[in-house]
């Protein structure tokens, strides 16, 4: 067994530890101050490979205004095989997911000028891409806040390395998987209408919405169990993929998202409805 030792101080987002792979990397150029030493563990159990395969053509844009932050990112990834764009600022990250149309964002909240909420709002407003938050900011209400937003997940700083890598992985599968699907995807149920090729909905009043992809696939997990209540455990496998623990309310926080979006009164649902200490229920005709 043998360790991979990242000499200097290390950047508050990741966690002290002891690495246990099977091959030894240098730390990233610049990343850590000199003189000092500190040793990560990335869990031989966690990862399928230190030296995995390439993920072809998956890029990731890192947008961060801590440049150590950045640099360990970036490197993790780019270890992965994964094409990494960086930028420090949110106005920036537009104008590179304008021109380079990253796979996936990881995003800072706390930045100078556009923080990473009102980025968030922007890249919403425009594009489906997912979006992973890392922030120093990990209360339950600055995640949920974060969820509410659109993000597909929220990961709070400091965090294991492997997490991080566990979550990228996770988010691009799901993504993909509805990316490659085709037309028998499409589902209609008690008057709506999902395409989660394009993560649009079409309502029963001729009123199509935008969904997020995590919306999306939410909504038509239930759609496709019209009529049968699903718990808390069984929307986060299906939606979120098995293994993955979510935060205490995070299926709360996107059903009363998708009620604002498909219910003509989201107080009242009658689509999308709660069976009380159970799950949820989407109501067939």
């Amino acid at each position: 067994m043998t360790s991979i030792m990242i000499q200097n101080t290390p950047s508050p987002a990741y966690t002290q530890g002891t690495f246990t792979s099977s091959l030894q990397r240098p730390a990233p150029p610049g990343t850590l101050a000199p003189g000092s030493t500190r040793w990560y563990t990335i869990p031989s159990g966690d990862r399928e490979n230190l030296t995995a395969s390439p993920q072809e053509e998956m890029r990731i844009l890192v947008v961060d205004d801590d440049p150590p932050s950045v640099k360990m990112t970036a490197f993790l990834l780019r270890e992965e095989g994964y094409e990494v764009l960086t930028s420090s600022n949110g106005r920036e990250a537009l104008r590179l997911l304008e021109r380079e149309k990253p796979d996936l964002i990881l995003l800072d909240v706390m930045m100078p000028g556009l923080d990473g909420f009102e980025t968030l709002r922007e890249i919403r407003a425009r594009y489906h891409i997912p979006v992973i938050f890392l922030s120093a900011k990990g209360e339950t209400v600055d995640r949920v806040a974060g969820l509410e937003l659109g993000a597909d997940d929220y990961l709070a700083k400091p965090f294991e390395p492997a997490e991080l890598l566990a979550r990228v992985k996770a988010v691009l599968r799901r993504t993909e998987a509805y990316a490659l699907g085709d037309p028998s995807d499409r589902i209609e149920a008690s008057g709506i209408r999902l395409d989660p090729l394009t993560n649009r909905a079409e309502l029963p009043n001729g009123r199509t919405v935008e969904l997020t992809p995590i919306e999306c696939r939410l909504l038509h997990c239930v759609m496709r169990n019209g009529g049968r209540v699903l718990t808390h455990d069984q929307l986060l496998d299906s939606v979120w993929g098995a293994n993955y623990g979510g935060y205490p309310n995070q299926i709360a926080v996107y059903v009363r998202r998708l009620r604002t979006k498909i219910e003509d009164d989201p107080d009242n649902p009658t689509h999308l409805v709660t069976v009380r200490g159970v799950g949820y229920r989407f109501e067939t005709d």
